[in-house]
């Protein structure tokens, strides 16, 4: 094994004092000691405008699932009253007890805006989800506060979100780091979904990318 470089020694010493000094945290592993899951395309669910061809709305190439959708869409489904999507629901791993992950990284290109961009959905009425982030203007929310990150638009960040149902706890990670900590909504069923959903003050067009989705269970 090769002994670090004096410049890795100097990078090490300044990533030390930065999280000491300014309340940075260092990222971590957060899939230590949960299990990854099977999961192929088939657990992959296209919710989209009921009136519109999947290609128009959805596209996998190199690895990377792209969903867009206008805010004048339809909703997903004809009996449905909510406002337009394109969204993944993952199938397969609907969940009502235990810790679970979701994983995935995910890029905002710049102009989307009022959209949601990935949902823990369940909940205890009159809500229908656990958690929501939220895109407005340049950042993401946890649905309208806190603030998660900002300047979020056209980079690539790694997503993962934990949800401890036993708990009603939710944790936001971004590259590793957490971000947010706070309460679900309970409920008796629950599952991941990621893409674009139409919120309150959307831009025209919407449009989130993914790429290496996959989904954690804690078993202990």
């Amino acid at each position: 094994m090769n002994s670090p470089t004096s410049f890795e020694l100097c990078a090490l010493c300044v990533s030390l004092f930065m999280y000491m000094t300014i309340g940075c945290e260092p990222p971590i592993d957060t899939t230590l000691g949960f299990v990854s899951l099977p999961l192929n395309h088939s657990n992959f669910e296209i919710q989209r405008p009921y009136d519109i061809p999947l290609e128009q709305r959805y596209s996998f190439s190199k690895g990377v699932h792209k969903l867009w959708v206008i805010k004048t869409d339809k909703p997903h489904s004809i009996t449905s009253n909510t406002r337009a999507r394109s969204e993944i629901r993952i199938r397969g791993y609907d969940y009502s007890s235990g810790v679970w992950q979701f994983e995935a990284y995910g890029y905002v290109p710049c102009g989307t805006r009022g959209v949601c961009i990935m949902q823990v959905f369940g909940s205890k009425p009159p809500h229908a989800t656990t958690a929501m982030l939220r895109v407005y203007n340049t950042s993401l929310f946890y649905y309208r506060d806190p603030m998660i990150i900002s300047k979020l638009y056209n980079r690539w960040f790694r997503l993962n979100v934990i949800h401890d149902v036993e708990h009603n706890d939710i944790k936001v990670y971004i590259d590793g780091v957490l971000k947010h900590k706070g309460r679900g909504r309970a409920g008796t069923s629950h599952y991941f979904k990621c893409g674009v959903y139409t919120q309150d003050h959307p831009s025209f067009y919407m449009e989130s990318r993914w790429k290496d989705i996959k989904i954690f269970k804690r078993y202990n």
